[in-house]
């Protein structure tokens, strides 16, 4: 850019290797402001607010004190000159600042769950669902009488129960749901017979967030790595039972996926009654 403009001239390049939280943990940044007091610059370029700041008020601190010594600063990527005096760039520049900060913690927390997710630090590995709680240390142990509940359904399932028909049958056995409710819903059914956790395994990254502004999460078909860790915790039903139920769930699917994509089947599974 610099080299671009005839009448501009290239005082110095200004670089922490490492960031520091504020402006005083960064030492060519605080050389720069002063080269700027001992008025040797007039404009600073720099790549984005988020490389200026650390947060609002620091980044709105420094720019009031650079204007003061008539010093103007401009950010590239967000095309920002604070030569512009109007409200419309404060605001802009307060945006600005606030979305670097969203999109900078976005990122650390995004860093520190992936990061626990590979080295088997993360608490979701003994994070607890229905048939299981904690001991004393966070692991996961087997509440008995509610595993009784999660192998019933395992096994209404492969007896040929839809799952409309095994809410039937554990209202009218008065098993309450996970929740305390009366009647089961069909979402908690058919996520338990999916539930790696019944083997004693724990399956993380099944879904991930599409990052900022937007924060969508999305079901995660190998966009994204997945970390498995096997006998995490003991097993409520057999690996064997569990595969049996998952093939059983394809067959009665009425998605059926070949060559040509993904298309509905001509039939459907029917209920069984009882």
């Amino acid at each position: 850019m610099v080299d671009n403009r005839i009448n501009w001239e290239l005082v110095d390049i200004y670089a922490d290797v490492q960031s520091g939280k504020n402006a005083s943990g960064r030492p060519e940044f605080q050389r720069m402001l002063e080269d700027c007091r001992n008025h040797k610059i007039d404009m600073i370029i720099t790549k984005s607010i988020s490389r200026f700041g650390r947060n609002t008020a620091e980044t709105l601190d420094v720019l009031n004190k650079l204007r003061a010594l008539l010093v103007d600063v401009y950010f590239e990527i967000e095309d920002i000159n604070t030569s512009d005096t109007t409200k419309d760039f404060m605001v802009s520049i307060i945006q600005a600042v606030a979305q670097a900060e969203s999109e900078s913690r976005s990122s650390n927390i995004k860093w520190n769950l992936y990061n626990g997710f590979k080295n088997g630090t993360s608490k979701l590995y003994s994070r607890k669902c229905f048939g299981y709680q904690e001991d004393q240390d966070g692991n996961l142990i087997i509440l008995e009488k509610d595993a009784q509940t999660v192998r019933r359904i395992f096994e209404l399932y492969l007896d040929g129960f839809s799952t409309i028909a095994i809410i039937r049958e554990l209202k009218r056995l008065e098993i309450k749901s996970p929740t305390g409710k009366d009647a089961w819903s069909k979402r908690s059914i058919e996520t338990l017979l999916s539930n790696e956790k019944y083997i004693g395994n724990v399956l993380l990254g099944k879904t991930y967030s599409k990052g900022y502004p937007d924060n969508e999460r999305l079901i995660n078909k190998d966009e994204k790595n997945k970390y498995l860790a096997t006998n995490n915790h003991p097993p409520i039903i057999s690996e064997e039972i569990f595969e049996r139920v998952q093939a059983e769930k394809l067959r009665r699917s009425n998605i059926q996926i070949d060559n040509d994509g993904v298309k509905r089947k001509s039939t459907h599974y029917s209920m069984k009654k009882r």
